[in-house]
């Protein structure tokens, strides 16, 4: 009997101890306008599939009004530039939910195509479509955009 108690205490205690890793992950903070405020850029998609070379997508996060800009040049000739307004909400199922409208002008409004689940660092931000798990996007938060944007 006591050579089973060592045993298990020798389990037990093998078992809590946890490896340390080179690599410190940053911990999540709450998705909340205050958090998500400022500049980011797609870094890559679509599980880790990264942009070509020149594709850019730049999102800028207000807290004021919660509004945003995109600015991208993705499947189209010229960059684009779009505004509008985002909504952080709560899903039971996938937590921190972002979901957004964009005008092609003061009177014409429309939904985001995908509501995207958010886990949020202080520098990185990666966005799962609810109704698509295949469909990844990760941001990194930069200082500000490029000088031809701007």
């Amino acid at each position: 009997m006591r050579r089973y108690i060592t045993l298990l205490f020798t389990l037990l205690t093998l078992c809590g101890c946890s490896k340390e890793t080179s690599e410190q992950s940053e911990p999540l903070v709450d998705v909340t306008p205050v958090n998500l405020a400022g500049v980011w850029a797609l870094t890559s998609f679509d599980n880790g599939a990264t942009l070509q070379e020149g594709d850019y997508v730049y999102i800028c996060f207000e807290i004021t009004d919660r509004a945003y800009t995109i600015y991208q040049n993705i499947g189209t000739m010229y960059g684009q530039k779009r505004s509008g307004h985002y909504f952080i909400d709560t899903d039971p199922t996938h937590g921190a939910v972002i979901r957004g409208n964009y005008g092609t002008d003061e009177y014409n409004y429309f939904d985001w195509s995908h509501r995207y689940k958010v886990e949020l660092t202080a520098s990185t931000m990666r966005w799962t479509a609810t109704d698509d798990s295949q469909n990844i996007s990760i941001y990194t938060r930069i200082e500000s955009l490029p000088d031809t944007l701007q």
